[in-house]
């Protein structure tokens, strides 16, 4: 019930976004998308996908849990793929953390995969912070209406009033962020993100200026985190139709934007069904974490 209830309502936003923005256009900008573009994003969204795993191993690794990078790049794979299918966007973390509890606890395991996504977060928002305060102090950029300035000003006093009031995740997320090779790979996921998302927009025939790529880009996929559907459908679009036009470009292309990039990420996590294969076939990377399952 709680599935067919969340796509009834990924399925509405959507409806309602193509309504708003137009259908016509939006189609015509997905049928004469130029794959070249698509293909660089998807390109990108399979590295964030690798990379992120590296940066879960980082993770777990600190907290005491032994796991290869083996495991949790099939474990990622794994859970993007649910994610992208399930409603609420978050059951394939979860499973990650069941999975790997054999590495020590469930406790340890869940704590390693809430900090890995709360480090990726952090970092997205703070290039978004620099993004605005560019987009501030450069004569001539975005004209960006009051509400978002609102929005910037509340995740920078909700992140600064949890560091200060010893929040243990945030603490936590900031003192792995201040490693070289932690904040190294943070850094390339964010940009790969940016640009795979950039590079969506430009296949469908939209050239988001640079100050868009980092404030515009970030609101999007933050979006996405909201769980009242599957796989941020509905809201991804919904918010590029909105936001958009802030960089002089129709809502219809936000929307096409929206859809590419989320047929991308359903196609860039397919790959989870080759580990899956190996689950039965005796791969001794699965053999790590079946044996006590």
């Amino acid at each position: 019930m709680k599935l067919i209830l969340k796509l009834a309502f990924s399925a509405s936003l959507i409806g309602a976004t193509l309504y708003v923005a137009g259908a016509a256009p939006v189609w015509a900008a997905l049928a004469e998308a130029d794959l070249r573009w698509l293909g660089v994003a998807a390109f990108c969204l399979i590295s964030v996908t690798v990379l992120m795993a590296r940066r879960w191993q980082l993770v777990a690794q600190s907290l005491g849990l032994d796991l290869t990078y083996g495991l949790a790049l099939r474990e990622y794979f794994l859970s993007g793929l649910i994610n992208q299918i399930l409603p609420g966007g978050v059951l394939g973390d979860a499973s990650r953390a069941i999975r790997l509890r054999h590495a020590g606890d469930l406790k340890r395991a869940a704590k390693s995969v809430l900090l890995e996504r709360l480090i990726g977060q952090i970092f997205l928002w703070a290039v978004m912070a620099v993004g605005f305060m560019i987009a501030l102090l450069l004569p001539g950029g975005l004209p960006l209406p009051l509400w978002i300035w609102v929005v910037l000003v509340g995740l920078i006093a909700l992140f600064g009033l949890a560091y200060i009031s010893r929040f243990p995740l945030i603490n936590d997320a900031v003192s792995l962020l201040r490693r070289s090779e932690q904040t190294l790979i943070s850094g390339l996921i964010t940009a790969l993100l940016l640009v795979s998302f950039a590079a969506c927009a430009r296949g469908v025939g939209a050239v988001l200026p640079g100050e868009a790529i980092l404030t515009l880009i970030p609101l999007i996929l933050s979006a996405m985190i909201i769980p009242l559907s599957i796989g941020g459908w509905g809201w991804r679009e919904g918010a590029a139709a909105m936001l958009f036009p802030l960089a002089g470009l129709e809502a219809s292309l936000g929307v096409a934007t929206g859809i590419a990039y989320g047929g991308l990420l359903l196609l860039t996590a397919l790959p989870a069904m080759v580990f899956l294969v190996w689950v039965h076939t005796g791969d001794p990377v699965a053999r790590q974490s079946a044996t006590t399952e």
